[in-house]
């Protein structure tokens, strides 16, 4: 279920405060469903901050923020939303197997027969590539590798909406290309909405749609094409410095 105007994510006005300081300064944004929607600019833009209000963990929320039809946060959402931190979820003393066994039954308590639970788990360790190390201890991994097993935590009830906060982070390029086939696959395949933050530029070229933050503010909401012909730059990366230098110009004459 979408909201009545047929997104996924809309914000109106979405402000966050952290003490005196205003973390997000009144955001209108929508998140199209079934597509990819990347979350760029550089590191304390306040992207997590944005993904944690979205998913219902941000305090101190102000304005109006729907999620598939729902505010957000609300329980009914539980199932139907998919969240990835920066930091793995991950209890490391269990193997990778236990470890989606005990999210399995938290995510689905009586809902569903053990063969249908384990089959999830089979299936979500088959789509982040980690059957070969389905024994091993998540503790024993290295970092991608764990954030491949928090992806497939996240994987297991099939949502509908999934917040992946840089998800690539520290990973080789291979298993880099290989996340992101995956993402797309979920969303042309099962219709699932992404919204997936990065610092890295060239990942935005693989996403349907783009939210460039910085400071807080978005400075564009547009497609990776659209960007880079408004700007007249080859690259979605001097689109978003031609847009800043525009946006510190117009904060310069308004003085």
């Amino acid at each position: 279920m979408m909201n009545s105007s047929g997104v996924a994510v809309e914000a109106r006005g979405l402000t966050v405060q952290r003490g005196s300081r205003t973390v997000l300064r009144g955001l209108d944004f929508t998140v199209e469903p079934g597509r990819i929607t990347g979350l760029l600019g550089p590191s304390g833009c306040g992207k997590s901050t944005l993904m944690r209000a979205v998913v219902g963990t941000q305090a101190k929320v102000t304005g109006t923020l729907q999620v598939l039809g729902s505010p957000a946060g609300h329980p009914s959402l539980r199932p139907r939303v998919g969240y990835v931190t920066q930091a793995p979820s991950v209890y490391t003393d269990l193997t990778v197997r236990q470890n989606l066994d005990y999210f399995a039954a938290v995510l689905r308590p009586g809902r569903a027969h053990r063969d249908t639970r384990r089959d999830a788990v089979t299936r979500a360790l088959t789509e982040v590539d980690l059957t070969s190390h389905e024994d091993a201890l998540a503790g024993n991994l290295s970092g991608g590798q764990r954030t491949r097993v928090s992806l497939a935590v996240a994987l297991l009830g099939t949502p509908d909406l999934l917040v992946l906060d840089e998800p690539t982070v520290g990973l080789d390029p291979v298993l880099r290309r290989d996340l992101w086939q995956l993402f797309h696959t979920l969303a042309a395949e099962r219709s699932t909405t992404l919204l997936i933050s990065s610092h890295v530029m060239d990942e935005a070229e693989r996403c349907h749609r783009l939210l460039l933050m910085r400071e807080g503010e978005i400075l564009a909401d547009d497609t990776p094409d659209a960007l880079r012909t408004a700007a007249g730059t080859d690259t979605v990366e001097e689109a978003f410095l031609h847009l800043v230098d525009a946006a510190a110009t117009r904060k310069e004459n308004a003085r």
